[in-house]
């Protein structure tokens, strides 16, 4: 149900730390992985611990001809590309009565419109295929919104409408188009809060704790594989119930 011996995958923002869990999730499955990001030697290190089967790919997705290439530069070192997963994303956090237009627009490039072209370039092969999944990384402030982070909520939420409009446009082809929306997910950013502050946050959450990338990778990697063929234009939530939606 979960095999993936055969298909390829390009997964960006693969070295932090949920890129790089569903890069092992997929990889576990049997998938070839393409590991992208701005940060080479984490990706070296994630694609030597993988070993074969692992392609690194490092790309800024704020160069928009950067991005067209990508797709091209991922079915060159893996074969083909079935699976694309867009993970990578940056914050410019700032009260929005203060945000800048250069904070906005750099979010909403990098967040959305290298998501948008990466999914349009990767539709095409996976179209001649008749065999395709594409799963975007959202987050739960997509749909509830964060106070500081208008831009990064926004270009959450704009990946969700995106990824249902190209469901629609794909179905037919055997293509899926699917967010994985997860909330609090342990990672060195997190590891900064103060105990106070987590306990702040821990009772919002009813299951009690942060969630951890291997958590999202799981639902990644359903997402990703045959199993979840008929499952298309919807948003899977990983938030330990922040937001039952």
């Amino acid at each position: 149900m979960f095999d993936l011996t055969g298909k390829s995958a390009l997964i960006t923002g693969a070295s932090g730390g949920i890129g790089a869990a569903i890069a092992r999730a997929l990889h576990g499955a049997g998938a070839s992985v393409a590991v992208s990001g701005t940060r080479v030697a984490p990706l070296e290190a994630l694609a030597g611990e993988l070993g074969s089967r692992a392609h690194v790919l490092p790309c800024n997705l704020g160069d928009a001809q950067a991005v067209e290439a990508l797709p091209k530069q991922a079915i060159a070192a893996a074969g083909s590309l079935d699976i694309l997963v867009n993970n990578a994303g940056i914050t410019r956090d700032q009260l929005f009565m203060r945000m800048s237009d250069d904070d906005w627009n750099e979010v909403l490039n990098v967040n959305l419109t290298s998501a948008m072209r990466l999914c349009r370039a990767a539709v095409r092969p996976m179209m001649k295929a008749r065999w395709g999944r594409i799963v975007n990384i959202g987050s739960v402030v997509g749909t509830i919104g964060n106070p500081g982070q208008v831009n990064y909520s926004a270009a959450k939420a704009g990946l969700e409408g995106m990824t249902k409009s190209i469901a629609h446009e794909v179905a037919t082809r055997g293509i899926t188009a699917n967010v994985v929306s997860p909330g609090f997910i342990a990672t060195p950013m997190t590891d900064k809060l103060t105990e106070e502050q987590k306990a702040a946050l821990f009772a919002k959450i009813p299951a009690g704790r942060m969630g951890t990338p291997d958590e999202v990778a799981a639902a990644a990697l359903y997402l990703a594989s045959p199993g979840a063929g008929y499952v298309t234009g919807t948003v899977l939530h990983v938030n330990g119930g922040l937001a039952m939606i």
